[in-house]
């Protein structure tokens, strides 16, 4: 291609899709086994787990094989990327390998609430320590970092308060003192917010959202680099973990159309938040494209656009009236998850334990596909009808 740097939409559609794993079809197949076959005894015995060679429906198929090809590819620098059954497993699977005990992990405050969870128990219980962090602690991490700090784990934007880390100030403190970084990166996706290039040992999607994008499957993956990658992949095959061969190719199947989608999300989304910072009974409108969003000026800076996701605060109501105007919605449906094309709301509060929350009775929005001025006479309805 005459030196021309490749573009991201055009590897999201070429990605994984190798002539000899697809044949004359344009997608790779789906191949459900458990058992591959091997002509010999010698070819038995000599087979290893590895990505790319058939030995056990646990090491995947090249239905597996293309979406993680793919993945990668949209990670300059990484080595090779883990599926997993879930976007939580993607987060917990890399923590229970690069962890061990009498370890300390550096958590941000306003970590996604199954995370939190998971530290406070299973890490817990395997000696494992969690020290929580200001999210906007940029470089001032150093000052936080002990003599059994051995992974700090950053979630940016925060997917309740939208704070913006300052990632590459964090990754490099943290390869100058050799501890393994890892990224929940499933708000801005790759194409938003390259995190190998930044500096991130570990990114991380829960692919179940923009990935995925159509609220109709379960999946995680853990993009690495080479110090890492190998690891990762032979804990996750140890420990048993396996993502179906339907739900990889679903997977692949709704990466090919992420960049359209992710523009429509983050246009609808940027009109439909403006419309709230208008109104007198909203008070901060946490999208990090807005200038009064925490750590702004850091998404200005490292991220090439924005998603969906956003929160904005009540003012003046109790959680009577915020579940009342929840309640009032049409075109939001009331569920978790979220970057699928549908529109999505919940009540949400925070929980902190080391730093403030920019705001407080908080209702999150997923901005979907739907008409941004639909979502936005429905938003208009709601609010009248609980005497906003």
């Amino acid at each position: 291609m005459s030196g021309r740097k490749q573009g991201d939409s055009t590897t999201l559609v070429e990605g994984g899709r190798r002539r000899e794993w697809r044949g004359r079809l344009v997608n790779v197949p789906v191949e459900r086994t458990s058992t591959i076959l091997f002509d010999n005894v010698d070819e038995l015995l000599g087979s290893r787990p590895q990505l790319g060679s058939y030995r056990y429906g646990l090491q995947g198929t090249a239905t597996h094989w293309a979406l993680s090809e793919a993945l990668t590819e949209l990670e300059p620098g990484a080595a090779g990327t883990v599926l997993y059954p879930t976007g939580l497993a993607a987060i917990t699977t890399p923590l229970l390998t690069l962890l061990s005990p009498g370890d300390e992990l550096l958590v941000p405050d306003n970590v996604y609430g199954p995370t939190r969870k998971f530290c406070q128990t299973i890490l817990k219980r395997l000696q494992v320590t969690t020290r929580y962090y200001d999210p906007l602690v940029g470089v001032g991490i150093a000052e936080l970092i002990g003599d059994k700090t051995r992974a700090i784990l950053l979630e940016s934007p925060g997917s309740l308060t939208m704070e913006v880390q300052d990632v590459p100030a964090i990754c490099t403190v943290a390869r100058e003192r050799g501890i393994v970084t890892l990224l929940d990166n499933t708000w801005a996706t790759p194409l938003l917010f390259p995190a190998i290039a930044a500096g991130v040992d570990v990114s991380i999607l829960a692919a179940t959202k923009y990935v995925g994008g159509h609220a109709d499957v379960m999946l995680g993956s853990a993009t690495a680099t080479d110090q890492y990658f190998e690891r990762m992949q032979t804990a996750t095959w140890d420990l048993g973990l396996a993502v179906s061969p339907d739900d990889a190719w679903l997977g692949s199947r709704g990466l090919r159309t992420m960049a359209v989608r992710l523009k429509q999300h983050e246009e609808s989304a940027l009109k439909v938040a403006h419309w709230l910072k208008e109104r007198p009974d909203v008070g901060m409108v946490l999208h990090p494209a807005l200038p009064d969003c925490p750590g702004h000026d850091i998404w200005k800076r490292d991220f090439e656009g924005s998603s969906g996701l956003f929160s904005f605060e009540l003012k003046g109501a109790d959680k009577a009236s915020r579940a009342k105007f929840v309640d009032s919605l049409r075109l939001f449906g009331i569920g978790y998850s979220w970057g699928g094309y549908e529109s999505l709301v919940l009540p949400v509060d925070p929980v902190r334990t080391v730093s403030k929350a920019p705001a407080s009775n908080l209702v999150r929005l997923h901005i979907g596909l739907e008409d941004a001025g639909d979502l936005i006479a429905d938003l208009e309805s709601a609010f009248d009808q609980a005497g906003r």
